[in-house]
């Protein structure tokens, strides 16, 4: 097929993309199931629209391998320990029981161990993308439902890489004897990928490019993170391993450079392109003439699914000490099945699964997608009416463990942009809050002044949403703007103002003239220099006049 067929296939998926994904919004639905419905819409199980479904599909893949790659940049290792035992141990807890129980039912129905371990994978995560952008609409990110279900969220996540590789060694032939051997030989694979990226990263790049050049040139850091990120993909792929275990590892690599948290916004544009076009040709893969024709064994596992992952986190977070209400709230928000389990069934169909299965399970995932957000809007309402049936019956006594459920992660947040002499003067007072006061700055030797006075440093651009998302603008009381620029300020001033309506926002004015303009754009205090440095000048002044008046002692003299 020519490239300019494909290049329209591309445009007409991705029109159709934006016009139903705008529909979603409106319909306050996530824009992904937009995407979904449009490739089901436009492919060849509909309307066959788009002809060159192969060639997208493996264009799509190139967007899971940038998806993988930018979470890993959230997941340092000292990140990872900072999430709590609660999300680690529960989010390891949740995925092993959900991918047990998955098997066993799958057993039930006379499938193959193989098959049977593929569909546990699959219905085992959620769907990182959906739930968190509908709790953080809902302000309820900083919950103690919505804290602990993106905790889960987050290990769910990193649990991909090591599923896909499973998938992957199951789909080899052979016994289970063979398996197992395959399965060594991947993680010796895998090992030896992680060796190769580290010294790469960490010891040969740094001094062949010098974190000066990278610090002259916004471009070269772009061109940086996309050689890495689809580079270690590649090279996965090339050692017989899925490339998303390349991208994940290489991210989590880089996501101990200074750079990190820029590259996750300056290709967050890339990757938004890619992975509208993967959920577009996961659409492509539904047929809706099948779905009506088994809607009951559609609904049946949907059912299932629901319930059955409500239950696991709900018995899983208990045993972290979570109250029975927060802990089924969170399992009702995460009852659905996830964006990377089309990843997990895309690499076992026509191996571990048959057509029939894998058209089953796309079905579903598809409608548990578009329960999504009822299930985060209703999920504390049910649970609540749920714990409280079971509490009158005797089922379940009155929850007196509260673990953490009333701390906020909002209290004393603050986030100072910009830590040049005005930013480091404001640093010095808040040299107590330690962690909690996270600086954002473009320069690196900055980044690393606010670091030495226990802060959290972003070398990145606070005009950008991306960035100031992962400084945690989300849970912020108060944001300081200390930049000079009143045009940079006044766009910084604005777009925190859209993300977090109710944070408090103090931006310094420069000059007297700009000073509407900054209380316009959402400031809840300007700082006005020139007004505050002609007082000083004047209170100088003053001084220096009754310092020259003729005192009374020496009138008398005279």
């Amino acid at each position: 097929m020519e490239l300019w067929d494909v290049l329209f296939d591309i445009l007409v998926l991705l029109g159709g993309a934006l016009v139903l994904g705008v529909l979603c919004e409106r319909l306050k639905q996530s824009p992904i199931l937009g995407y979904l419905a449009a490739g089901t819409l436009l492919g060849p199980n509909a309307l066959q629209v788009v002809s060159s479904a192969d060639e997208v599909s493996q264009l799509a893949e190139l967007g899971v391998a940038l998806l993988l790659f930018t979470i890993g940049l959230e997941f340092s290792w000292p990140r990872l320990k900072r999430l709590g035992a609660a999300a680690l141990g529960g989010g390891t807890g949740q995925v092993l029981i959900t991918m047990g129980i998955g098997a066993g039912c799958a057993l039930g129905f006379g499938v193959s161990w193989k098959t049977a371990v593929a569909i546990g994978a699959i219905v085992a995560l959620s769907s990182t993308a959906v739930v968190l952008r509908l709790l953080i609409s809902r302000a309820e990110i900083e919950s103690a439902h919505g804290r602990h279900a993106l905790g889960i969220l987050l290990m769910q996540d990193v649990a991909v890489v090591p599923l896909v590789l499973l998938v992957t060694v199951l789909g080899g032939e052979g016994s289970a004897q063979q398996v197992g051997t395959d399965v060594l030989f991947a993680i010796a694979g895998a090992l030896v990928l992680v060796a190769v990226l580290y010294v790469l990263l960490n010891k040969v790049a740094p001094r062949v490019m010098g974190l000066g050049v990278l610090q002259k040139n916004r471009d070269l850091p772009i061109l940086l993170a996309i050689v890495i990120g689809l580079g270690s993909a590649w090279g996965s792929h090339k050692l017989g391993l899925s490339p998303a275990l390349g991208a994940f590892v290489a991210g989590m690599i880089l996501a101990e450079s200074p750079f990190a948290t820029q590259i996750r916004a300056d290709i967050g544009s890339i990757r938004t392109l890619l992975v509208t076009l993967f959920f577009s040709s996961i659409g492509m893969l539904g047929d809706p003439a099948w779905f009506a024709l088994h809607l009951p064994e559609v609904l049946g596992l949907v059912a299932a699914i629901v319930v059955g992952k409500s239950v696991v986190i709900w018995v899983v977070l208990r045993v972290f000490g979570l109250t029975h209400r927060n802990a089924l709230a969170a399992g009702i928000c995460l009852g659905q099945v996830g964006e990377f389990s089309f990843v997990l069934a895309a690499v076992a169909r026509g191996t571990v699964i048959s057509e029939e299965v894998f058209t089953l399970i796309i079905s579903t995932t598809i409608v548990t997608l578009f329960l999504t957000p009822y299930l985060v809007a209703k999920g504390p309402m049910v649970a609540g009416v749920v714990v409280g049936v079971f509490e009158r019956l005797g089922v379940l006594k009155p929850s007196l463990v509260r673990g953490d459920d009333d701390l906020s992660l909002s209290s004393g947040s603050l986030i100072v942009i910009g830590f040049g002499p005005a930013g480091e003067a404001i640093g010095t007072t808040l040299e107590g809050y330690g962690d909690r006061v996270s600086v954002i700055d473009l320069n690196p030797v900055s980044v690393r002044r606010a670091q030495r006075l226990g802060f959290t440093g972003h070398i990145g651009d606070a005009a950008q949403p991306e960035v100031l998302e992962h400084a945690g603008i989300g849970h912020a009381s108060a944001v300081v703007v200390t930049i000079p620029d009143p045009g940079a300020a006044r766009g910084i001033v604005e777009l925190v103002k859209s993300m977090t309506p109710d944070v408090h926002i103090i931006v310094r004015a420069r000059y007297h003239r700009y000073f509407a303009d900054l209380q316009a754009a959402g400031a809840d205090e300007v700082v006005d220099e020139e007004r505050i440095v002609g007082a000083i000048l004047a209170a100088r002044m003053r001084g220096q006049l009754r310092k020259d008046e003729p005192r009374e002692e020496d009138s008398l003299v005279d």
